[in-house]
């Protein structure tokens, strides 16, 4: 399996509507993505402080890598990831993601 960790620094004007609406979107796609088995979003909750920024993020668990490629080249979730790019303070900067096979 693979877990797709995506960690977000939003722009300061993004709605919590916004980022619902973003969420949904993503988790959506369940239903057009066969393997893609769970979605998992919310704020970071650390104490820490080693957060950089990033304060939001969502985690999607795939069957295998051919599933999460699959995902990534889906014109559904093109649309949901230029719709994060948007949002986020710097675009492409505003995004981290890190994939581990589990």
């Amino acid at each position: 399996m693979i877990q797709h960790c995506v960690f977000l620094r939003f722009k300061a004007a993004t709605s919590e509507a916004e980022k619902k609406a973003i969420y949904e979107g993503i988790a959506a796609l369940k239903a057009v993505v066969p393997g893609m088995l769970e979605v998992k979003f919310g704020p970071n909750i650390s104490p820490e402080g080693l957060n950089g920024g990033y304060l939001d993020g969502f985690i999607i668990t795939f069957e295998d890598a051919m599933v999460r490629d699959y995902y990534l080249k889906h014109p559904d979730h093109v649309v949901v990831g230029d719709r994060i790019v948007k949002a986020t303070d710097g675009g492409l900067s505003g995004v981290l993601v890190f994939d581990m096979e589990i």
